[in-house]
């Protein structure tokens, strides 16, 4: 049975992303990567302008995570194909601190498998906070696997310590 629909975002509905990623955002991260990295990485990343400039420059399809039962928005998820790879790479996926551990993640991913198998995309893939331990079960458990280790220095004396994680779809 299924547990959500991906409700695709409008270019009417992009703040409203963006404010659900700030909430998101600040109830989780600070106390992983404190609050001055959580402050710039939404405003770098998360914020409307962020998400605005990925849709229109980077193909980034975004969509709102809702629940089947009642219709709730429990959170949000978005990527893009990359061609020379062949993989959906899974930019976010990100829920409300109320909504997790309700497989909500779990019905995501297997979004983004039909999603790669109606494009013909080989693999999706995403990258992981090394100290994100409920991020890296939740993935391993829907058949993710580590391919690589990176630090990515994003400026401002920061750096996102991640897990590159990767699922073949057959």
């Amino acid at each position: 049975m299924e547990t959500v629909v991906l409700e695709a975002v409008t270019p009417e509905t992009v703040s409203a992303l963006a404010e659900l990623a700030h909430e998101i955002w600040f109830e989780y991260w600070p106390s992983l990567i404190g609050a001055d990295q959580t402050s710039y990485m939404v405003d770098r990343f998360q914020s409307l302008p962020a998400i605005e400039r990925d849709m229109r420059d980077h193909a980034y399809e975004y969509w709102f995570v809702r629940a089947v039962d009642d219709g709730r928005i429990v959170g949000y998820t978005g990527g893009h194909v990359e061609p020379e790879t062949n993989r959906f790479f899974i930019s976010k996926i990100y829920l409300l601190a109320s909504e997790r551990g309700k497989h909500f993640a779990s019905a995501v991913v297997s979004f983004y498998e039909r999603l790669c198998r109606e494009r013909g995309l080989s693999a999706m893939y995403l990258t992981v906070n090394k100290g994100n331990d409920l991020g890296v079960r939740a993935y391993r458990g829907n058949g993710f696997s580590v391919i690589d280790a990176v630090e990515t220095d994003i400026g401002q004396g920061f750096i996102m310590d991640d897990y590159i994680m990767e699922k073949r779809v057959k």
